[in-house]
């Protein structure tokens, strides 16, 4: 610094001072630059000289304000179809979705109310419970359409291996694979989707909480207006919408309940008129006949009743009854209500064989852990030789213990060379000839109790057998060119009227089959029982149809249908539209108490 007049004075850097000093003349540079730094390496100075790197093309998209929109309103969308989202498929419309879910309004509050942390926590919650109630509600419209009733989500989920054993049979392990899997993926997706859109949209309401308060505030006007004046976009379907709220407290409801079940259900079990009744008292009207319970895979009351399926059906049940009366045989026939629809074909035979109301697996389950007394273990204590014939029976089947059969034919042993006609192993007519070749046939046996489910009209209809001459039935290989030229599930399952038409084509054949059989081989013994287990599915039954099916008692000695006579049952194949309904679990009581040693029946 220079001094004049003693005013500071600063000093003016020329030119010449940033010029490089001589190569003789000593600098003196600062201790801290002489330092030694042996973690600095030259690519680290060229790297901190260099600009940051420009975010690539894929994140700047995705970080692009209007991407960043449209990601929300996603989320929005999902959401909102998650709340309205039916559980029926009929309503799977867009009319169905024109509705105001109150919960949005509720949900936003609680998230506007929530501190950050909490608001996560709950908001993962809320979207997982969102996305098993869109699961749910996606099994209820299946279980809708094949059983006429919703999914019970604690006791309904033993069916999936039925399911995935049905589908393995009728279209092969490949397509079994490919539903489960695609079924699993599909779970776990809306899983995801809706925990990540309420994630999204609670990350938004919380940092526009006025905003988002206006918002439930207009939702819940809406959504008043909309139930004070019953707005419907869709007949019975109101716009103003609590749907989600309430299916989950009736979800919740229903497995309550279904526990409480399983609790009462044991004390049915013990309660049993004919549990200690001595064999020699027990179906002593039927001494000496051979008793034979049929099983008519999906006969239900629209076989016979509906227009589109009853003429062809009515016209085997008609020439049947003629045929088995010149045989010298009568029939009469009346009306059982199933606690199954569509399926589960061994909810029916359990019910009918035990006296209980079995309509889901766990009763089933109960059922034949128990030593409660069914028909089979009834005939079994009389001296009756039980068998059962299981052509659809494809593995071991412990439960034939608990019903007390002697053996078991099924599938495996049953001898069929022959192709599978769909899900049915083989045709009920090859069945019928084969248990009169290994049972019923035999001479000097003792009599018989069987219980015997025909088959051939399962799911899905096609192909069907056609009916051959007895003697040309062999070992089943005869069945070879049948299956060739017959419809395949692809040319049906296009139309519905093609695969009801193919149903009832099915049923004509198995009934065929039985009534010929009794006519060529029955005796002066034979008492056949035969019945539906349940209607066939919705594709066919159509909406609002009734869980009645058909049951019908033949016999050649009129002393065995004179004991059910006050039943009121109709003469003949087919039953009166105005015969008598009882539930399935009725017929075990009644028929002991018809055939026992008082000969009455209640």
């Amino acid at each position: 610094m220079n001094h004049l007049g003693g005013t500071s004075v600063p000093h003016v850097v020329q030119p010449t001072d940033l010029a490089d000093p001589p190569a003789d003349e000593t600098v003196d540079t600062p201790a801290e630059t002489t330092e030694e730094k042996p973690d600095e390496t030259p690519e680290d100075e060229v790297a901190a000289a260099s600009p940051p790197k420009e975010p690539g093309r894929v994140r700047r998209f995705v970080s692009h304000p209007r991407f960043q929109l449209g990601l929300t309103i996603l989320a929005g969308v999902i959401v909102f179809a998650a709340l309205v989202y039916p559980n029926v498929l009929k309503r799977l419309t867009l009319g169905g979705f024109a509705r105001i879910p109150i919960e949005a309004a509720v949900a936003i509050a609680v998230f506007i109310l929530l501190p950050r942390r909490p608001r996560k926590v709950v908001a993962i919650i809320a979207g997982m419970g969102l996305g098993w109630l869109l699961v749910e509600k996606s099994l209820d419209m299946g279980w809708f359409e094949t059983l006429n009733r919703p999914f019970d989500p604690v006791l309904d989920w033993i069916l999936f291996d039925d399911t995935y054993g049905f589908i393995r049979e009728s279209y092969g392990q490949a397509s079994a694979y490919a539903v489960a899997a695609g079924a699993v993926l599909l779970a776990v997706a809306a899983l995801a989707l809706t925990t990540w859109a309420v994630l999204r949209l609670s990350s938004l309401i919380g940092r526009h909480r006025r905003v988002s308060a206006y918002t439930a505030g207009g939702i819940t006007a809406l959504w008043l207006v909309a139930l004070l004046t019953g707005i419907q976009v869709v007949p019975k379907i109101p716009v103003a919408a609590r749907s989600s709220a309430t299916y989950a407290y009736d979800r919740a409801r229903q497995a309550k309940a279904g526990i409480g079940n399983n609790i009462n259900f044991k004390k049915e079990i013990k309660n049993d008129p004919f549990a200690d009744t001595p064999g020699d008292q027990l179906l002593t009207g039927l001494a000496g006949k051979d008793v034979i319970f049929s099983f008519v895979e999906s006969y239900g009351r629209n076989a016979v009743e509906a227009p589109e399926l009853a003429p062809g059906v009515d016209a085997v049940l008609d020439k049947g009854t003629t045929s088995l009366t010149q045989a010298g045989f009568a029939a009469r026939s009346g009306w059982l209500t199933s606690p199954t629809f569509g399926g589960n074909s061994w909810l029916a035979h359990s019910t009918l064989l035990s006296g209980l109301w079995i309509n889901n697996q766990s009763r089933y389950r109960n059922l034949t852990a128990s030593d409660r007394l069914t028909l089979t273990s009834a005939f079994k204590r009389a001296q009756w030789d039980t068998v059962s014939v299981m052509p659809g029976a494809t593995r071991a089947w412990p439960e034939g213990k608990f019903y007390g059969y002697n053996r078991v034919w099924d599938s495996r042993n049953l001898g069929y060379q022959g192709p599978k006609f769909s899900w049915a192993p083989m045709p009920d007519q090859y069945t019928l000839k084969k248990f009169n070749e290994v049972e019923y046939g035999k001479a000097g046996r003792q009599p018989l109790m069987v219980e015997m489910p025909l088959v051939s009209s399962h799911t899905p209809w096609a192909p069907i057998p056609s009916m051959l001459d007895w003697d040309a039935v062999g070992d089943g290989s005869v069945y070879n060119d049948i299956v060739k030229d017959a419809p395949k599930k692809s040319d049906i399952w296009g139309s519905t009227s093609k695969v009801r038409a193919e149903y009832g084509k099915s049923i004509q054949y198995t009934l065929t089959s039985l009534i010929e059989w009794v006519q060529k081989y029955g005796d002066d013994n034979l008492v056949l029982v035969y019945l539906g287990d349940h209607q066939p599915s919705k594709v066919v039954s159509g909406e609002n149809a009734s869980h009645d099916v058909p049951i019908t008692v033949i016999a050649k000695d009129p002393a065995v249908l004179d004991k059910i006579k006050s039943w009121g049952w109709t003469d003949g194949l087919k039953p009166a539209t105005d015969a008598p309904v009882w539930p399935m679990s009725d017929f075990r009581d009644k028929f002991l108490n018809a055939y026992g040693p008082n000969g009455t029946n209640h």
